[in-house]
């Protein structure tokens, strides 16, 4: 193998390394924002969690952070829940922040 075929397999495994880790980091913020909006639409226990897991789901419709946003700006919209979508986007930034590096320290 030569030099450049073991740096091209370097970059490589670092790429495949990255996108695990968004995809973790990503699942994992989209959780804990269907937890936030949760609570904001006043469910508590199992129908939270239940809600949570289908923002984790709205994200596999189309890929990218835009279905999951919509999701939950209608939602809201649709219980009359006042939260701009600054404050979604803020806290999906927040939150994809912490995931991230919860993920990178083992946490």
């Amino acid at each position: 193998m030569t030099t450049f075929d073991k740096r091209e397999e370097g970059f490589e495994k670092k790429f495949a390394h990255d996108e695990e880790l968004r995809f973790k980091a990503t699942a994992r913020r989209n959780k804990r924002l269907g937890l936030w909006v949760a609570e904001k639409l006043g469910m508590k226990g199992a129908e939270a969690e239940t809600y949570s897991k289908s923002v984790v789901e709205a994200e596999f419709k189309e890929g990218g952070d835009e279905d999951v946003f919509r999701k939950i700006r209608e939602d809201l919209d649709a219980k009359k829940i006042a939260v701009s979508d600054q404050q979604i986007r803020q806290t999906m930034s927040e939150l994809m922040t912490r995931a991230i590096e919860e993920i990178k320290t083992g946490r």
